[in-house]
């Protein structure tokens, strides 16, 4: 910097060029340490300033919105699902004032109240000595009305309560009911809802085109396990197991079936999973072919010597996926279905569809380190999010010609050489892929991505941090198949409440079909 001195001989002029000379290296230097921390924190591993929008890779491929403004639509006109009373109210006027009718006000109101009905059942004994008791009215299972029984199921599966917390809210209003006895309404007697959650799921995979997939973490009894959603824009399962192997994966196919299946479709599995032929010729000579369950079908493969080799892949393992392979099929399950999941190693099973979202994500997440690598990783998820907008324009009208012209695209993009070692051999990978990656081509009504299951998983996530984990098989049974139930109710546009009070025989309520009638119908072409 100048002496003060020279700065006091510098006339007007000098000063402010000096100053905006100063000012401009000022703003260079903000620039380059401004630079600096972002390259320290993404070496760090910090979560850095986004360039992108969130989800920016979908919304980037829907149309531009018009530029004129348009008006914003309101909430619409508030439409009770219940009865309205009318209550005149008086108006205190001054004489000589003229009637001119009504002003209406419209208002909602929530009655919370404790009602309890001694019933008097009238006793008979017939002329032989036979006791008779008057039965009690339909909906009435223990000294719990069915309308309590469907708040207590709607406010822990949809509310997304806790037991204490519902205990205290029930005991507020009045109520005379243990945290113990809430537990009874929300785990005893279920089997209807569980057989209803099992039926849907058979459904779905007998008539969807295609079914998306996802796993999270889920505790049971202390021990870390792994819930499975299964479903697409019809229906929503759940299935939570100690493992998420594909053996496992394969059994939540089954839907609820516990026969091992030794048909075309298993023998099919077995040797696109490496198992040598003379293995399965051996299980081909057999005459059995169904086994009822487990024990069964171990029972076949000692007598046969599975059990007692070493060779590598495992013969137990792969003859066992390959017999449940055979009863998916033998029931008519995903026949010729996709099934879509991001690329996690059991769910490679039959028609498997790659998620593009998860796809990009890996390009996304690749450490760069000089200026080339960013621009090359840059200009790659450029080329990789204009390709997936093109699927995009393709699923909505597909043609031959613009499918022949997509697959030599995806060759181009997936091949092409960027100088960046470590992302040239994650797009080898990606290539190798591409029967699951373009399988939207030969099934347009295949979804991109696996953002249904994300979000129809979210709400196990939310009953995972609220209440931990469960601690018996029943209570692990019900968290899933309510949480199913309600998701699958939500996708036919049908109130949770309603079916609840449907099922409970609560009077005066609707009738709401079964479920997996309502899948089905969608199913079914128009």
């Amino acid at each position: 910097m100048s002496p003060r001195s020279n700065l006091d001989d510098l006339s007007s002029a000098q000063l402010r060029e000096l100053v905006a000379g100063l000012f401009a290296k000022l703003a260079e230097l903000e620039r380059t340490n401004a630079a600096l921390r972002e390259e320290i924190a993404r070496l760090k591993g910090l979560k850095g300033r986004p360039d992108i929008k969130p989800s920016g890779m979908d919304k980037a491929s829907e149309p531009a919105k018009p530029d004129r403004l348009e008006k914003r639509r309101g909430r619409g006109k508030v439409r009770p699902r219940v009865i309205v009373e009318d209550h005149v109210l008086k108006a205190s006027v001054p004489a000589g004032s003229r009637f001119k009718g009504y002003e209406t006000y419209l208002v909602q109101e929530l009655v919370l109240s404790v009602h309890a009905i001694r019933y008097r059942r009238e006793r008979w004994v017939t002329p032989d000595g036979q006791p008779i008791v008057a039965s009690l009215p339909a909906g009435i299972q223990g000294h719990f009305g069915p309308d309590l029984r469907r708040f207590v199921l709607m406010q822990y599966h949809q509310g997304q309560s806790t037991l204490p917390r519902l205990t205290a809210l029930l005991q507020s209003v009045g109520l005379s009911i243990s945290k113990r006895e809430v537990q009874r309404l929300l785990t005893e007697k279920q089997d209807g809802f569980f057989d209803e959650a099992r039926d849907i799921l058979r459904a779905g995979l007998q008539t969807s085109p295609w079914i998306s997939v996802d796993d999270t973490g889920a505790r049971h009894k202390a021990a870390n396990g792994f819930c499975t959603q299964i479903g697409n824009d019809r229906f929503t399962w759940f299935g939570t197991r100690s493992s998420k192997s594909r053996l496992n994966f394969l059994d939540l196919l089954r839907a609820g079936h516990t026969d091992f299946v030794l048909n075309d479709a298993a023998f099919e599995y077995m040797r696109e999973r490496a198992l040598s032929a003379p293995l399965i010729g051996c299980l081909a000579a057999q005459p059995e072919t169904i086994f009822a369950d487990q024990a069964a079908w171990s029972a076949h493969l000692d007598r046969l010597g599975f059990t007692v080799l070493t060779t590598t892949p495992d013969p137990v393992l792969i003859a066992t996926e390959g017999a449940q392979w055979g009863s998916v099929h033998a029931h008519r399950f995903l026949c010729d279905a996709v099934v879509l999941s991001d690329d996690a190693g059991q769910f490679a099973v039959g028609r498997h569809a790659l998620c593009w979202v998860h796809a990009e994500r890996l390009v996304h997440k690749l450490d760069t380190f000089t200026d080339l690598h960013r621009l090359a990783q840059q200009r790659m998820r450029e080329l990789i999010w204009n390709f997936y907008a093109d699927l995009k324009v393709y699923r909505a009208s597909p043609s031959i010609g613009r499918r022949l012209a997509l697959r030599a695209r995806f060759d181009r993009v997936f091949r092409h050489r960027t100088g960046f070692v470590t992302l040239d051999r994650l797009l080898a990978r990606l290539h190798a892929n591409k029967a699951e990656l373009l399988m939207v081509l030969e099934r347009p009504a295949t979804p991109l991505h696996t953002n249904g299951s994300e979000n129809d998983i979210r709400c196990q996530v939310t009953r995972r941090k609220v209440s931990a984990g469960t601690r018996s098989d029943v209570g692990r049974d019900c968290r899933d198949a309510f949480l199913g139930l309600a998701k699958t109710c939500a996708k036919h546009g049908v109130a949770f409440w309603d079916y609840l009070g449907s099922r409970l025989s609560v009077p005066g309520q609707p009738v709401i079909p079964p479920l997996p009638g309502l899948v089905r119908c969608r199913g079914q072409p128009a």
